[in-house]
């Protein structure tokens, strides 16, 4: 929504009282922007110390979560969570590194379950293995608009999920059959046009 001059000048005019009585109005609203605001005035944790805590969070998250592999849906219903803690802690944070380097490590994490994900029926942990591809579609994506200074701590996470998704015969095979070629999982070797190259897969059907 754009805002006229006219509007920006009446709010201009408001009195302090009547900006901060707005402000607070506000922020009882909007609970992300009010986490955002600390953070960026008050908080005296940096970006690398949530960052930090995120990761162990994760960890313990998809070790709990672990328990319920065999009941697909639930343990998809704990991850999408998961990912959406992520997803708030960028938000708040405008971490972009963590962006990429989270949702690997949740992704590496879940994968470090392959012999209990190996166990269940392929119709059971479809679901779950085709929001995976996805998130990683996604890290590549996000990986590629990254400064390259970075690209070297994310290759520990892409180096880490090739081998785990070699070691998972149906993870491997869905990766493939949805287009996703391992020769990307290397920061230099993502092609420049990977965006253009998931609408392409997405059209035809794939990814869902």
């Amino acid at each position: 929504m754009e805002y006229s001059k006219e509007f920006k000048a009446a709010l201009s005019n408001f009195s302090s009282i009547e900006k901060d009585r707005l402000i607070f109005r506000l922020l009882k609203k909007d609970k992300l922007l009010s986490k955002k605001l600390y953070f960026e005035l008050i908080d005296q944790e940096t970006t690398d110390n949530k960052r930090d805590a995120m990761e162990e969070m994760i960890g313990e998250k998809v070790l709990l979560a672990s328990k319920y592999i065999g009941n697909q849906k639930y343990f998809l219903g704990i991850i999408r969570k998961l990912s959406a803690e992520i997803t708030e802690h960028v938000k708040i944070t405008t971490d972009k590194f963590g962006d990429v380097s989270l949702n690997l490590l949740m992704i590496n994490k879940i994968l470090d379950y392959n012999d209990d994900l190996r166990t269940q029926r392929f119709d059971n942990v479809y679901k779950l293995y085709i929001y995976l591809i996805n998130k990683i579609f996604k890290a590549l994506v996000l990986t590629k608009k990254l400064d390259e200074d970075y690209w070297i701590e994310i290759d520990e996470y892409l180096d880490k999920l090739s081998d785990k998704i070699k070691e998972n015969h149906y993870l491997q095979k869905l990766c493939i059959n949805n287009g996703l070629d391992f020769n990307w999982l290397t920061s230099d070797k993502i092609p420049d046009n990977i965006e253009m190259i998931i609408k392409e897969i997405k059209s035809q059907g794939f990814l869902r």
